[in-house]
């Protein structure tokens, strides 16, 4: 019987690889003058790839959320309840724009869309979006490619059509995904940190501030929405029967005046006063409750009332973000001479 032959598998060697390193790098050191070449190359590539490159600017803004306090609302509350109101709603900060969610609220499209819709201050016919458009090189390219020519508008207000709705999506997403950036300063503070990174110099610093400015206002408005609703209702009721406790108050005037010529004969003259002085003495006591249930939920508004507070705002000029010409040229030699090095070595040997 003819016995198997298995492949033979040399043992490891170090020297042996030391060895064939060192054939490698002979084998290089023959093209030297070739990566010197393509050296040049790639610095030229690098230098072309830097002038080619858009000037940007960044606009930083450093703000602090401070929630609305809640050390007395549990005592509000309770006492607003002795009287059948229930106040205990903002008395926490929980919910869904608790913590960190601000950072996706500044992020959201309705933030950013709102931001880009606000006037632009050099020209009060214009928003900032058709300036954003006209410096992001957006404007032109979808004026002749969708709207035969004619530069796409936003104004202020009104409605729009596919195509607006389209091009804003467009800058939304650009914005969102490349040119905003939201995080905290330190994650064990409660500092936060916007920055946007755009071509033109005065539309960076203007959609920073008034994104935040959109954000405080949303974020103030739904955090106090259930509060603001209930001191509207109090305040609707108190005004009512204000109005009808005046009423009375005349009627009731007028009854006693009219009690002094009847005949005293009738025994149930004065029961019209009577019965206008109890009417009276019923809607003071109902408006003083309501005005006491007004001035408690006021206080746990103010109290409950969360604010931003802005701490580094952005002032011109801001940072000019240039790509360098040395550390493109280095770059761009070292990644030519890194790639013809790969092909020689795998490829050519």
């Amino acid at each position: 019987m003819k016995q198997e032959q298995y492949p033979y598998e040399p043992e490891f060697s170090f020297k042996q690889l030391l060895a064939k390193r060192r054939e490698d790098f002979w084998m290089l050191w023959k093209h030297r003058y070739k990566f010197i070449v393509l050296g040049i190359i790639g610095a030229g590539l690098g230098a072309l790839y830097a002038w080619t490159r858009p000037i940007t600017y960044t606009s930083k803004l450093t703000f602090v959320v401070e929630e609305g306090g809640s050390g007395g609302g549990s005592l509000l509350s309770g006492l607003a309840g002795q009287f059948g109101f229930d106040l205990g709603g903002m008395s926490g900060t929980g919910g869904v724009l608790a913590g960190d969610n601000v950072q996706e609220l500044l992020r959201s499209n309705k933030m950013i869309k709102n931001t880009l819709l606000t006037p632009y201050p050099a020209d009060s016919s214009l928003t900032l979006a058709d300036r954003y458009a006209e410096t992001s090189d957006l404007s032109k390219p979808w004026a002749e490619k969708y709207n035969n020519g004619k530069v796409i508008r936003f104004p202020a207000e009104g409605k729009y059509n596919r195509l607006q709705d389209s091009l804003l999506q467009v800058m939304m997403k650009t914005i969102t995904e490349s040119e905003l950036a939201v995080g905290k300063t330190d994650k064990k503070l409660s500092f936060f940190e916007a920055s946007v990174t755009m071509a033109d110099e005065e539309v960076a610093q203007l959609f920073t501030t008034r994104l935040i400015d959109q954000a405080t206002r949303f974020y103030i408005d739904t955090k106090t929405l259930r509060q603001r609703t209930n001191v509207n209702r109090l305040q609707a009721r108190a005004d009512s029967i204000e109005r009808l406790l005046n009423r009375k108050t005349y009627s009731a005037s007028a009854a006693n005046n009219v009690l002094l010529d009847i005949n005293p004969a009738y025994p149930t003259a004065n029961v019209n006063v009577e019965l206008k002085e109890r009417d009276k003495m019923v809607l003071q006591t109902i408006y003083a409750e309501i005005v006491k249930n007004l001035e408690i939920s006021r206080t746990m508004l103010i109290q409950e009332t969360p604010t931003f507070q802005i701490v580094d705002e952005p002032e011109l000029p801001l940072k000019k973000n240039r790509t360098g010409y040395l550390k493109s040229m280095v770059l761009g030699g070292l990644l030519l001479g890194f790639i013809y090095a790969l092909y020689l070595l795998l490829v050519k040997k």
